[in-house]
Order: C-alpha cells, then sequence, then structure tokens
C-alpha cells in the first residue's frame, strides 16, 4: 500500500497536484459545512456552474480566470438575491433560472474559442495534473481568507443558520452575514476549479460536510472531520487516477460522494445489528 501512494506522488507534478487538491478540500470544507447546514446545497451547485462565463471570458480575453470566476460568481449570488427579493419568483426557481442561463451563457463563450473541445473539457473537469506553482500559491490566499473570515464571522454564520430572527434581534445584521457567506462560498468555488472543474467541485463542497455531519455533531468538528474525509478522497483519488489512468477531478469527486455512502450504510448495518439485539427472542 505504502508503494501505491510513493510511486503515485513521485512526479514533481504529482506533487503539485495534490498539494493543489489538499489546499481545495480546506477551502470547500469549511464552506461546505455552512453550506450543508442551511440547506444551501442546490444554491452551491448553482454557483459552481455560474463562474463558467467568467472563467470563458478570461480565456477569450487572456486575463487571469480566477478574477474572471470570482466575478462572475459574485454576479450571480447578487441576481440571484435581487430576483428573488424583488419578484415573487421563490429563490430555488430564481437559482434555477440563472444556473443554466450562466451556464449556457459561459458555453456560447468559450464555443468563440480556438480550441473549443480543450477549453470546455478543463473547464467544466479541471486539470489537476497541469496545476502550475502560481495557481497554488492563488488558491492558498484564496483558501486562507476562507478561513480567517469564516472564524471572524462564525457567530454570525452560527446564529443565521439556526435563527435568522434572533440574529436580527442581537444586532448581527443577517443580511451582510449572508452575502459574506455567498462570497465565501464563490472564493472556494474559485480555489477548487483549476484541480476538479466547475461540474465536480460541487462533490468537494458537499460530500466531505455531509460525511462529516454523519460523524459528529459540533460545526468545529464537522468542518475538520470533512477537512480529513476530502483530503483522504483527493489522495487516495489521485493515486487511482495516477495508476489506473482515470479522470482526476472525477475520481476525487466521485470518492467524497462515495464516502457518505459507506458511512451511511455502515451505520444502517450497526442501527439494525444493534436493534436486533435489543429485541428479546420469542418462543
Amino acid at each position: 500500500m505504502i508503494e501505491f501512494f510513493a510511486e503515485a506522488f513521485e512526479p514533481t507534478f504529482m506533487q503539485r497536484a495534490l498539494l493543489a487538491s489538499l489546499v481545495a478540500v480546506v477551502a470547500t470544507s469549511i464552506v461546505g459545512t455552512w453550506v450543508v447546514l442551511r440547506g444551501l446545497s442546490f444554491l452551491g451547485d448553482a454557483l459552481a456552474h455560474g463562474v463558467i462565463p467568467g472563467i470563458a471570458l478570461a480565456v477569450l480575453w487572456g486575463f487571469s480566470p480566477v478574477v474572471g470566476a470570482f466575478l462572475s460568481a459574485l454576479v450571480m449570488s447578487g441576481l440571484v438575491t435581487a430576483v428573488s427579493a424583488r419578484t415573487t419568483v421563490r429563490e430555488d426557481t430564481a437559482i434555477g433560472l440563472l444556473f443554466v442561463g450562466m451556464l449556457a451563457l459561459g458555453v456560447v463563450i468559450v464555443s468563440r474559442a480556438r480550441s473549443f473541445t480543450i477549453e470546455v473539457t478543463a473547464l467544466l473537469f479541471g486539470d489537476v495534473l497541469g496545476v502550475t506553482p502560481d495557481d497554488i500559491r492563488t488558491q492558498m490566499t484564496a483558501a486562507a481568507i476562507v478561513v480567517i473570515v469564516s472564524v471572524i464571522f462564525y457567530r454570525p454564520f452560527l446564529a443565521l443558520t439556526f435563527n435568522r430572527n434572533k440574529a436580527l434581534t442581537l444586532g448581527m445584521r443577517p443580511g451582510l452575514s449572508q452575502a459574506v457567506l455567498l462570497s465565501l462560498l464563490a472564493l472556494s468555488i474559485v480555489a477548487s476549479f483549476q484541480a476538479i472543474g466547475t461540474l465536480l467541485v460541487f462533490g468537494l463542497l458537499v460530500g466531505p460536510p455531509a460525511t462529516a455531519m454523519l460523524l459528529v455533531k459540533r460545526i468545529p468538528m464537522i468542518m475538520v472531520v470533512a477537512t480529513a474525509s476530502g483530503a483522504i478522497a483527493v489522495t487516495l483519488g489521485l493515486a487511482i487516477s495516477f495508476h489506473y489512468d482515470t479522470a482526476g477531478g472525477a475520481t476525487m469527486a466521485g470518492l467524497s460522494v462515495l464516502q457518505f455512502f459507506t458511512v451511511f450504510i455502515a451505520q444502517e448495518i450497526r442501527a439494525s445489528l444493534r436493534n436486533r439485539e435489543l429485541t428479546p427472542a420469542t418462543a
């Protein structure tokens, strides 16, 4: 088993891929915990696709994809808030409309590129083996911002999650907390799309926190366990990708989802066995 991982991570490009993936896990696990607790998974998925027009414009015009992705995500989160607040349309409907609209816009923009197939593939599914040292430094900066802001806004996020009205009475400004959380969500997606792509980032955003919630209850521990769970998924996923020539981003995201169902099934079996032991035998 040691040789399995040692051989996989001997090349320098694999070491960079692992580091980039682990940094992505830190950002997505922390923000993803709040996303799962608040039931914002659909919004998280939509934002993961909402960055595509910004990245597409960056590819076409030659500026930083990170800047394009972040601005695009902020635009989409602002539009979701505006549409749901100023019309009779429900928030999930606004998210769905913008989800499809932003995805379509992004693909149309990328179709203007000469290497359409290559660009779309990298955009949607990532290019973890092509991560550069500059990409990793950008990811680390984004992850550090996510961690610092999450610590500062921990109590407002907590109040917003469980009792918005109480947060308002305590003067915590839930509207501001919501805007900050959406910005962190956008930033965590931006910090991850290079490694696993916009279509697959949702797996790391939701999978590890959901798995952690099956195992622990306190929010700080959920974040810690989610980070550990995500780290296992990306490390094993990259090793499998190296040895069996599978898509790196898809393998990592798939394993993060598989972890949830593995823990879920194990807990169901344990509960069933416990109930069987407690049930008195009948003659």
